[in-house]
């Protein structure tokens, strides 16, 4: 890549993290949706604040791209202290939790997302940082080893997770507050979608918004990337407002259905169908004819075509349901 090339690479990087930052709420009041988690929150953002303690520590989960690490974001600034945003992958040893927490200033809040897999040896130092704000390092081996305790600064930890049954009793036990982050409405992802617009500077039209939104599978995530999408084909076609004819081409480009189907959504509903005889079928045989892993077949495909009521999961197995074969029955032969 040439000098004017990176150039240009890193300049558009930098676009897209200034407009994800710019979509982001920054206050409860500006997040769209989840209105009774907000209510909670409030509360207790609140209370904590009155007797000048840290607020406790917070457990969201739910499916991807509904807004776990925005909350995070809203509540380091509702309290008015620093987030620390980190991934549980990126732990490997003990001593990454020890020198993460000991870095940390009094209050601030620690987001770990995918805390369910935050390996066992780094859970298990988290555990005193997160009860007694106090960490227990081993010095030295053998007969000489003696423990020492480190008291850290009072601190928040806010974990994300999209499969919670997967975190171990003893790190879920210790989380105060627990919240679902569930699917939105379309119109809340209407209104999620009319106000991204005016971030990004874009005239859209109420009915293209909702258009949007209805094609976003219940995720704010998915409807900011659509709005995005359907912005670039209006700046190459010249036109000054997104319409409804704007977000069916741009649509109609991407292979997503009216109601938000995807290529390999039908993909995965055909080979139920058509290949397994409605199923059941294993999740590691649907993963090899998608050309996915399993672990993306299951947090990123099926949830959505579940609570569409098209598949269903049973112990044997996923299985089509007549929801879903009415669904390609209308839709055969198009979007192959």
């Amino acid at each position: 890549m040439n000098h004017e090339a990176e150039r240009e690479f890193f300049h558009l990087e930098r676009e897209a993290e200034d407009d994800l930052k710019r979509l982001r709420p920054a206050r409860l009041t500006e997040f769209v949706g989840q209105e009774k988690l907000k209510a909670n929150l409030t509360v207790y953002i609140r209370a904590s604040l009155t007797r000048n303690e840290p607020l406790d520590h917070v457990l969201f989960y739910g499916p991807p791209g509904l807004g776990k690490t925005t909350l995070a974001s809203i509540i380091a600034s509702e309290i008015g202290k620093e987030v620390r945003f980190l991934s549980g992958p990126t732990f490997t040893r003990a001593g990454d939790v020890a020198s993460i927490l000991t870095g940390l200033s009094s209050g601030d809040v620690l987001f770990i997302d995918e805390i369910h897999r935050l390996p066992r040896a780094c859970e298990e130092v988290l555990y005193g940082g997160m009860e007694d704000y106090s960490l227990d390092i081993v010095v030295g081996k053998g007969p000489g080893a003696k423990s020492i305790r480190i008291q850290i600064p009072p601190f928040t930890l806010v974990g994300a997770t999209t499969r919670v049954s997967l975190l171990s009793a003893p790190l879920r036990n210790r989380f105060g507050i627990i919240e679902k982050v569930d699917y939105y409405p379309v119109e809340e992802l209407s209104e999620i979608v009319v106000r991204s617009a005016k971030v990004l500077d874009v005239s859209i039209e109420p009915s293209a918004a909702r258009q949007i939104a209805y094609c976003s599978r219940g995720t704010p995530r998915i409807a900011n990337r659509l709005l995005k999408r359907v912005r670039d084909f209006a700046d190459y076609h010249a036109h000054s407002f997104i319409d409804t004819a704007l977000v069916e081409k741009t649509l109609s480009c991407l292979d997503i259905d009216r109601r938000g189907l995807t290529r390999i959504d039908r993909t995965l509903l055909r080979a139920l169908l058509e290949t397994n005889d409605g199923g059941p079928v294993g999740i590691n045989s649907l993963a090899v004819v998608l050309g996915e892993d399993a672990g993306t077949v299951e947090e990123v495909y099926e949830p959505f075509l579940v609570k569409m009521g098209m598949i269903a999961r049973t112990p044997r197995g996923r299985i089509i349901t007549t929801a879903g074969m009415e669904y390609l029955k209308r839709n055969k032969g198009a979007h192959s």
